[in-house]
């Protein structure tokens, strides 16, 4: 997840609490056909070449956030790059296309497919016979079984940190000779392709101590097109040369150094020749761009004194020689496979109601949000319709009428009925109360705004002149990552925070909801971090809308490393936007974050990754359904009326799908933005001389 980040991996309700079930069962059979197909919103930008066009040789320099801490992916503490070396260097029975769906991996797998079913599901694999370790040994039943073993949450001085399918597996063996192997499951599971990617050697899993310790920060053995040089934590390098045993294409590069690079210095990164690609930001990505255009003309420093001009001269001159050097680059975008939502904390307070929390969603108008982010970056503003998958994957369905879009007479009925009255008497209370976690130093002041938390809508005869703070949204620049990036410029983006006091908008209900003596305020928390601009304007909006049905927020922005763990994860929010990646395998690693919350022994509530606090025992079920039903067409039915309940229960409303920027050279070919697709490393590398890569498929039409 994204704040679009953590990992992907009993509610409170007042007694007003209507079930999803009881509000949404006339639409939830609306799910769409079962022959519904859907394409994805953008075509991925990777600048495709044939292997012949493509020179032998050099290195890639590649921006990641972080050296890794481990190389082992089923640890808690992986990270994206963790991911990155995975693919380069080790088995993967299955990797996504471009439209998201899992696919067999012919360099290690000849075939892989269901041979039994009864009395238990029995899957068969059959290697390639060239598919070998480093070492020289033959990829085989005994890695299989090794892994099974460390991740099947039995033996638990394994520290493990997901153990989903292979808790299921009765047993691995050898099959008829040492290319099969066969692994029978104790129950039924629909996502058995997911397992296995990656799959690491025997010598890795087979003790915990290897497990644990033994590829933090080395991997001597591997079975890819590449293989581990070497970990420098002094230079912040992961080194990635060519496997001489490997059996498929020769990889066309020599090397792959994997980088660390901060997120706000990767321009500089890019135009220094630090690296040849990095993701970035909306900034980074226009100003790359503009490079491409500029002619180099000076700027005239008429007016200024001459220290002034001197240091605005030298900053002037090193902005144009960066932006000479920026000449050779350019921006591949596409959408991330991830979307970002509004999430609804149910577990206590106004939301607890879902007539309340229908209401929010009904004063949003999903695709102007949508526009705020991707239309200043020529990328399809189409709302998501689904929490479980995205447009082009094959469990998609725009299941989001289950619950409605935008109507604020709905939205204002909604309130009404459950108790909420325009104008209603409050009783003098005391100031509401920030949201845990640490709070933003003295001195550290946005330009929005003088203090770190406000009252959106609050009347005050006395305000000064409101200014439309809707203009400055800044068109996006960051999305929440997950749990541990976030997205914003220090001090808040222009807009982003009225200052207290400040009327509500033309439109807005007048007066303020109230009930039980308590006006209808909610805890908009929000982080304040370098990249977090457009998740601010995306918010900013979100509160024009809300006011128009007489709902005020009580805005606080927090510290990037505070936001998840201190409020998302701990519960002090009413409102937050954050992200979750898509998966190929929803069933399984969809769950956690929309399954019931329930009381844990200690008497705590285990939420899982269900940060809303939002379930129905009727999701679950749905879940499970999903995830033990053999057949793919019944599974993803089950999957898309999971999804209209999810909507119908309003915990969270997705919003947008995430924009992907890359900068790289433009003489890389098959490298940039993704989308779905899992890389293929060893047919990166530079254009021979003289040879051109083919551009980014049309969009399809939405």
């Amino acid at each position: 997840m994204s704040h679009d980040g953590v990992g992907l991996r009993a509610v409170m309700r007042s007694v007003a609490f209507l079930t999803a079930g009881a509000l949404a069962m006339p639409l939830l059979g609306g799910c769409g056909s079962d022959d519904d197909t859907s394409a994805p919103l953008a075509a991925q930008d990777i600048a495709s070449a044939t292997r012949a066009r493509i020179a032998d040789g050099g290195t890639l320099r590649w921006a990641v956030d972080d050296v890794p801490e481990t190389l082992n992916t089923f640890q808690a503490d992986a990270d994206d790059a963790t991911t990155r070396v995975a693919q380069a260097v080790l088995p993967s029975m299955f990797r996504l296309d471009a439209t998201g769906r899992p696919v067999r991996n012919p360099d290690y797998l000849e075939e892989a497919k269901v041979i039994e079913t009864e009395p238990r599901q029995v899957v068969l694999y059959r290697l390639n016979q060239q598919a070998v370790w480093s070492d020289g040994r033959e990829i085989g039943a005994a890695d299989f079984a090794a892994q099974w073993r460390a991740l099947s949450g039995k033996d638990t001085a394994y520290w493990t940190a997901r153990n989903a399918g292979y808790d299921r597996i009765a047993k691995v063996e050898r099959g008829a000779n040492d290319l099969e192997v066969r692994v029978t499951f104790s129950r039924p599971y629909a996502d058995w392709k997911s397992l296995f990617s990656p799959l690491y050697p025997k010598d890795v899993m087979g003790t915990p101590d290897a497990f644990n310790d033994g590829a933090r920060r080395k991997l001597d053995i591997t079975a890819g097109p590449f293989k581990v040089k070497k970990v420098d934590t002094a230079q912040k390098d992961v080194v990635l040369s060519r496997n001489p045993r490997w059996w498929g294409h020769t990889a066309k590069l020599s090397e792959i150094v994997l980088h660390a690079v901060p997120r706000d210095k990767r321009a500089a990164a890019l135009a220094d020749g630090t690296v040849d690609l990095a993701e970035v930001d909306t900034g980074e990505a226009q100003r790359i761009n503009l490079a491409t255009r500029e002619k180099g003309a000076g700027t005239p420093l008429q007016g200024a004194g001459r220290t002034a001009a001197k240091k605005l001269r030298e900053s002037l001159t090193t902005y144009l020689r960066r932006q000479q050097q920026l000449r050779g680059f350019q921006v591949r975008k596409s959408l991330e496979p991830a979307y970002t939502q509004l999430a609804l904390n149910g577990s206590e307070g106004p939301l607890a109601d879902e007539r309340v929390r229908r209401a929010v969603a009904h004063a949003l108008d999903r695709t102007e949000l949508a526009k705020v982010v991707l239309t200043p970056l020529g990328l399809p503003a189409v709302p998501v319709g689904s929490h479980l998958a995205l447009s082009g994957q094959p469990d998609y369905a725009d299941n989001s009428g289950a619950l409605g879009g935008q109507d604020t007479a709905e939205a204002q009925a909604l309130l009404a009925d459950a108790g909420w009255v325009l104008g209603g008497p409050v009783k003098e209370q005391k100031k509401p109360e920030k949201a845990a976690g640490p709070e933003k130093e003295k001195g550290d002041e946005s330009e929005g705004g003088d203090d770190g938390a406000y009252i959106v809508g609050e009347d005050n005869k006395d305000a000064r002149d409101h200014q439309d703070h809707t203009k400055t949204d800044e068109g996006g620049k960051h999305l929440a990552k997950d749990g541990r990036q976030h997205t914003g410029k220090q001090g808040g983006a222009p807009g982003a925070y009225a200052p207290r006091g400040t009327a509500a908008p033309g439109g807005a209900a007048t007066g303020a909801l109230a009930k039980d003596g308590k006006a209808l305020v909610l805890r908009f928390v929000l982080p304040s971090g370098p990249g977090s601009e457009a998740l601010r304007a995306v918010a900013d909006r979100i509160t024009n809308m809300l006011q128009k049905v007489g709902i005020r927020t009580d805005i606080t922005k927090v510290p990037d490393d505070s936001y998840f763990k201190d409020h998302i994860a701990a519960g002090q929010y009413d409102l937050a936007l954050y992200s979750w990646p898509s998966s190929a395998f929803p069933a399984t690693d969809a769950r956690p974050i929309y399954a019931k919350p329930v009381p844990a022994a200690d008497g705590s509530l285990n939420v899982e990754q269900n940060y809303t606090r939002v379930g129905t025992d009727q999701i679950d079920q749905l879940f499970d359904q999903a995830a033990t039903t053999l057949d793919e067409d019944e599974s993803r039915d089950l999957i898309r009326k999971a999804d209209a309940h999810i909507w119908a229960a309003a915990g969270s409303i997705p919003l947008y799908q995430r924009p992907q920027l890359v900068g790289t050279r433009a003489t890389l070919a098959n490298t940039g933005a993704f989308g779905f697709q899992t890389p293929v490393y060893e047919d990166m590398g530079f254009l021979k001389k003289g040879a051109k890569a083919s551009g980014p498929k049309a969009s399809p039409t939405p």
